[in-house]
């Protein structure tokens, strides 16, 4: 079906935060409709999408408000017990999770993987007797390319990666969350604090792969189509931690994940970018402005891009095992893992799509 009407994302943050003169108009084009004959196929691929977008962005502040809500119903027993629970099993997010191997293969996430698609690619192999961080880059809006290939079995990581055992790091906040947080932990995502690392790398024997988002929501008010800016000057927690335990580092590019959402424009220095910052410093994650298609159009919604992300898995950076690094170990280790992730931008970049004068620009 054709155009339909123009569309502009009105942002006037000036309604919300009074003394903030903002006005942006952002143009998102002619609304391209959905054609109403789509395979199957297709059409779970996007209700995949839609599970994700909606997971991500309603499943747990709206699993915390039925939690509060059941308190002042004849079903306020269900909260209680349930926090009672939680009491006795906080800890265990940082003490390895709770996979659950059938929950990584449900249906929604091949539908997920396929509706890009998703795909991992090895460039060098793994030594399974090893213990592994993997850095991703970038977050992206919802990272998308972590989940779908390292908190899920879809796109083949235990037989690209034979012996090993992905464990996708993510925020503690995340859970925090009410019921939510066991539906997460069945990925087996674990918290991302020290602790957590510690013990996967200390209690867990050996053959375990880390997967940390090392730009974090500071840079997601970097994802736009075209961007290639990745946090790097304040990242030294994981360094540092790779030293100590002796754990092989590997720099890890997923092409395409950008692609997948448009954001109102907030260039540094901007009120909007101002606005961001500060959210995200009260409440640890940015607020971002985005857009990206919807069930039945293409040019506006909460649902990703039909965009393939190709994640590309560079070569171990072998550590030595130092238990005390000092402050030099740790900024040479830094420089040189960042080097060889910019280095794998550029082998990888024109085979998915990326112009050939683009380099990755360090923050």
């Amino acid at each position: 079906m054709g155009v339909f009407s123009d569309i502009f994302l009105d942002c006037r943050l000036g309604k919300f935060f009074p003394g903030l003169d903002v006005n942006y108009h952002y143009w998102l084009g002619p609304l391209e409709l959905a054609p109403l004959r789509i395979s199957w196929p297709r059409r779970l691929q996007t209700l995949g999408a839609l599970n994700w977008s909606c997971n991500f962005l309603f499943l747990g502040f709206g699993s915390l408000f039925v939690t509060l809500y059941l308190l002042s119903t004849s079903f306020w027993w269900i909260t209680v017990t349930y926090g009672i629970w939680y009491l006795y099993d906080r800890k265990t997010p940082a003490r390895g999770g709770r996979r659950i191997p059938v929950f990584r293969r449900l249906p929604w996430w091949k539908w997920l993987a396929d509706y890009f698609p998703v795909k991992l690619i090895k460039t060098a192999e793994m030594d399974p007797s090893k213990n592994y961080i993997f850095g991703y880059h970038p977050h992206g809006m919802f990272a998308t390319g972590a989940f779908t290939n390292f908190a899920s079995d879809m796109t083949g990581f235990r037989t690209i990666f034979p012996g090993l055992t992905a464990t996708l790091l993510v925020l503690a906040g995340q859970f925090q969350f009410p019921f939510f947080r066991e539906y997460f932990m069945t990925s087996g995502a674990c918290s991302v604090s020290r602790d957590s690392i510690e013990w996967l790398l200390t209690r867990e024997g050996v053959g375990n792969v880390l997967v940390l988002i090392v730009g974090g929501a500071e840079e997601v008010l970097e994802c736009r189509p075209g961007s290639y800016r990745v946090v790097a000057s304040t990242r030294r927690g994981f360094i540092r931690l790779a030293l100590k335990h002796g754990a092989s580092l590997v720099p890890v590019w997923s092409f395409g994940e950008n692609d997948l959402f448009d954001q109102v424009p907030n260039p540094h220095g901007s009120k909007v970018r101002w606005v961001q910052e500060k959210i995200r410093s009260l409440v640890g994650f940015a607020p971002a402005f985005f857009t990206g298609r919807g069930v039945f159009n293409y040019t506006f919604g909460i649902i990703a891009h039909r965009r393939p992300i190709n994640t590309v898995v560079g070569a171990p950076i072998d550590v030595e095992k130092i238990a005390e690094p000092s402050p030099a170990q740790i900024e040479a280790l830094r420089q040189r893992y960042f080097m060889q992730l910019s280095a794998l931008f550029d082998t990888h970049k024109t085979q998915y799509g990326v112009p050939e004068h683009a380099h990755l620009t360090l923050l």
